[in-house]
């Protein structure tokens, strides 16, 4: 019997594998998205037999291996390291070990019905708390993000959140599972495959209620998508300087950094844009401490007679060089002469944690995993709006588009188009630009405006309120990053009133108080009706 168990943990075990990939190929660069619909499918299955804490241990397992594949790319970032990425993976991946153990706890107490119906309420609920869990939030990696190239999956957003697009994948694994299991054959023996006629019936109301949702969201999507678009457009020009990370805080590459701004600044007005932007900590020193680079970039607007949106920081993530010192991550409009006290500029509000600061540092020993103090920027506090000929537009820096709440905050203030400056040197030519990239999709959709993205080394883009890519910046051979060059596209400032935008992240939420309710009922549930153990 020892070897048979043995062999059946190895399979199982190989099944949980098996998942995680499937999860990972649905995501940039493999972008074979519609392996998502499917890749929980050998979790759901996997866990009808299994204790709590083997439920917890493969979800763990499943997870790891999942977040492993997708952030590789954070190797590549100076000072991070293999135990880093181990301590990563398991933070991460204990998200869906709890997952798994939500539920087998329903599917034992209340059966596999109650299981399955409750499964993309708990899966959406753990997303939503990964993504705001205060310095530890990572809204990486939602299942969601793998659909950012089907804009009628993912219109729902607009009403739901992105949460909307997760709750449907998990949905639809949990009907085919359900389908799946209704469909096995019969057993003279009291098992799992014996299962009774009244679970078939439960099994394809699932089904039928998972395809239901599914052909509603793309009914939604598809009027949403035929809408046209209306209103005076803005001509903008993003400038994609690809400027190497060793390079940027050379002093001895300091000038030839401004001048590759300045020369792609000056062929970029020749198709009169009424903005040009720059990525984040564009300039090579802060324009706060440099007072003759913020003259040199006025100079320019007034040469090219545009204005001019830039980034500039007092100095590079991932270091400690700044300790003691108080900055901020800045980006600055500059309109052709206009007073320097009259430059409107706004302070990032969403740090990096362990890259631009190091929390709670004071309590935490994080020295103990290697951690440096990289602990210098304090965040901005205003949701600073630019005003440009009457219009008002929000400027997001670096990874504050990965939050839908921040962005939702500025369109509901006013904003009528968000532009994201960022820096992914760090990351070199891996998925990372393009994972970037699927998140400020969502932006777009859950607030129904124009989205523009100008990144250091790429992908810089527009993104329509619908989410679809209008065009890159690209060379001539089509490559997208690590090339430089500049774009110049139209947007239409919006003033939309989408679901989303009025009232936030009320689905999770929602969510949240359905799967405390199935918990709470697994756990005092006296006599199970439909467990595993009675089918």
């Amino acid at each position: 019997m020892r070897p048979y168990f043995r062999l059946k943990k190895l399979l199982d075990i190989s099944l949980a594998a098996v998942g995680s990939i499937l999860l990972i190929l649905g995501f940039p660069v493999f972008n074979q998205s519609f392996l998502l619909w499917f890749a929980l499918l050998p979790l759901l299955y996997l866990l009808l037999e299994k204790s709590l804490v083997a439920s917890f241990l493969f979800g763990l397992v499943y997870g790891a291996i999942f977040f492993l594949g997708i952030f590789y790319w954070i190797l590549e970032v100076a000072g991070y390291t293999y135990l880093h990425h181990a301590l990563l993976a398991i933070y991460l991946g204990s998200y869906i070990g709890l997952f798994g153990l939500s539920y087998s706890l329903i599917l034992k107490r209340l059966g596999i019905t109650a299981g399955l119906a409750a499964s993309p309420f708990i899966w959406t609920s753990l997303e939503y708390l990964r993504s705001t869990a205060s310095f530890l939030a990572l809204p990486w990696g939602l299942l969601a993000h793998s659909q950012y190239q089907y804009p009628m999956i993912i219109q729902i957003s607009s009403v739901l959140g992105l949460w909307g697009v997760s709750f449907l994948i998990v949905g639809a694994n949990a009907g085919m599972t359900s389908l799946l299991i209704s469909m096995r054959p019969g057993n003279p023996k009291p098992s799992l495959l014996n299962l009774r006629l009244s679970y078939s019936k439960s099994a394809l109301l699932i089904f039928v209620v998972a395809v239901f949702s599914v052909s509603a969201t793309l009914v939604y999507g598809l009027w949403r998508t035929t809408r046209p678009i209306e209103g005076q457009p803005i001509r903008i020009s993003i400038v994609q300087g690809n400027i190497e990370q060793k390079k940027k805080w050379d002093p001895k590459y300091a000038r030839d950094i401004m001048q590759r701004y300045g020369d792609l600044t000056i062929k970029a007005n020749q198709m009169r844009p009424e903005l040009i932007v720059w990525p984040e900590t564009a300039t090579p020193w802060s324009v706060s401490r440099h007072p003759q680079l913020m003259k040199e970039i006025q100079l320019l607007s007034i040469e090219t007679n545009s204005r001019i949106l830039f980034g500039s920081a007092e100095g590079q993530k991932f270091t400690s060089l700044l300790i003691g010192r108080n900055f901020h991550n800045t980006a600055f409009l500059i309109e052709p002469g206009q007073k320097i006290e009259n430059i409107q500029k706004y302070h990032k509000i969403k740090l990096f944690p362990f890259g631009e600061y190091l929390p709670y540092k004071e309590v935490i020993p994080w020295s103990w995993i290697g951690a440096a103090d990289f602990g210098s920027y304090i965040p901005g506090s205003e949701y600073k709006l630019f005003k440009m000929d009457g219009e008002r537009f929000a400027t997001t820096i670096c990874w504050e588009n990965l939050f839908p709440d921040l962005v939702r905050r500025f369109v509901n203030r006013g904003a009528k188009f968000i532009v994201n400056i960022t820096n992914e040197a760090w990351f070199g030519e891996t998925a990372a630009p393009e994972q970037f990239l699927s998140m400020n999709v969502f932006r777009a959709v859950e607030n129904g405006v124009y989205v523009v993205r100008c990144a250091n080394t790429g992908i810089s883009c527009f993104i329509d309120p619908c989410g679809r890519v209008v065009d890159r910046v690209r060379n001539e051979e089509g490559k997208i990053v690590f090339v430089s060059g500049f774009l110049t596209g139209e947007v239409v400032p919006l003033s939309p009133n989408t679901f989303y935008t009025s009232y936030g992240d009320w689905f999770p939420w929602l969510c949240i108080t359905i799967s405390i309710g199935f918990i709470l009922a697994a756990i005092l549930a006296k006599n199970p009706k439909d467990s595993l153990r009675k089918t």
